[in-house]
């Protein structure tokens, strides 16, 4: 490339995508996994714990919604590209080096939402109530993420004159057949990582203006990424599964957009005022710690004045405890 068009056209991905730590390898794209994590999990926490939620909870759903989060989106990755490890002269144990790169996002909607539902049912967390603090961090975490792609040299979209053009070079395995060094791409990832930032801003904006819950601000969670994702991965040149014509995560994106709607409708018919709480009833935080750290053996043997002051607490312990409602999560 000629000094004059570096100078016209941003500078191409790092050249280094990890480095050595003593006997480790760190990759970049990990730590930017583990970053968008971290982010997604303390502006949850925060957000549940400003519910009435008990402070840490969201830390103990996600580890079960991480680990399986992570196991479902290599395997939704493998299965999704089953050429990359089946078949004659592949190595089937590559599988399992996650670290090689390749983990789906849709994937990691999938196992983290069945690790966040068994999270739930054991802190007694309502899952929805969960699901709505998690979406705008789910967005940034998944921008932070993007960055790995970047660092990767990967996920770039088809060749393009703009003046933000991506330039990758041509041993790339996805770099199109035919096409001169030096051509420019569009650069997918950031265009997601745009696309992310804003719509979690905007989920921000819409809750406080319209309290959504029970799930819907979830629903336009997934209709909002459902339907970035549908342009970002129909302009992408990777190599992908194609069924029906149409790239196996387009497919995946236009699902997400009709199960937020479905989500949306239905839960909106179902719960159209606020949640009671966090909790499911029963499950309270702290309700039964409460109760006995107020009443002691000896103070319902006081006489006089004492009893009457303790019989007109009771009634405000009570209504302090979370209203009681559908066990429905």
């Amino acid at each position: 490339m000629s000094h004059r068009d570096a100078a016209q056209h941003p500078e191409p991905p790092p050249e280094w995508s990890s480095f050595s730590l003593g006997i480790f390898t760190i990759h970049a794209y990990a730590i930017c996994i583990l970053v968008g994590i971290v982010v997604a999990l303390v502006l949850t926490s925060r957000r549940l714990t400003r519910r009435g939620a008990e402070p840490g909870v969201a830390v103990d759903i996600a580890l079960w919604a991480v680990v399986f989060g992570i196991i479902v989106a290599r395997l939704y990755h493998v299965f999704t590209h089953p050429g990359d490890y089946f078949g004659e002269g592949k190595n089937l144990w590559a599988i399992l080096f996650i670290w090689e790169g390749g983990n789906a996002i849709f994937g990691s909607l999938i196992g983290g939402a069945i690790g966040a539902y068994i999270g739930c049912r054991i802190t007694g967390v309502r899952f929805w109530t969960f699901a709505d603090a998690l979406a705008p961090g789910m967005l940034l975490a998944q921008a932070i993420g993007r960055l790995g792609n970047w660092f990767n040299h990967e996920l770039f979209g088809q060749p393009t004159n703009l003046p933000w053009g991506l330039e990758i070079e041509s041993s790339n395995p996805a770099f199109p057949v035919g096409l001169a060094d030096g051509t420019l791409f569009h650069p997918t990832f950031l265009y997601e990582i745009l696309w992310n930032v804003f719509g979690a801003v905007l989920l921000l904006l819409i809750e406080r203006e319209w309290r959504l819950q029970w799930g819907k601000l979830f629903a336009l969670y997934l209709i909002w990424y459902g339907l970035g994702r549908i342009w970002f991965e129909s302009i992408r040149v990777d190599p992908s599964q194609i069924f029906f014509g149409l790239r196996v995560n387009v497919e995946a994106a236009i699902l997400a957009v009709l199960i937020g709607i479905v989500i949306f409708v239905v839960q909106r018919r179902r719960h159209p005022g606020v949640e009671p709480g966090p909790y499911v009833p029963g499950r309270e935080w702290g309700r039964d710690d409460q109760v006995e750290s107020r009443y002691t053996a000896e103070d319902f043997e006081r006489p006089g004045d004492d009893d009457d002051q303790e019989s007109a607490e009771v009634p405000a312990t009570s209504s302090a405890s979370p209203r009681s409602g559908s066990t429905r999560l």
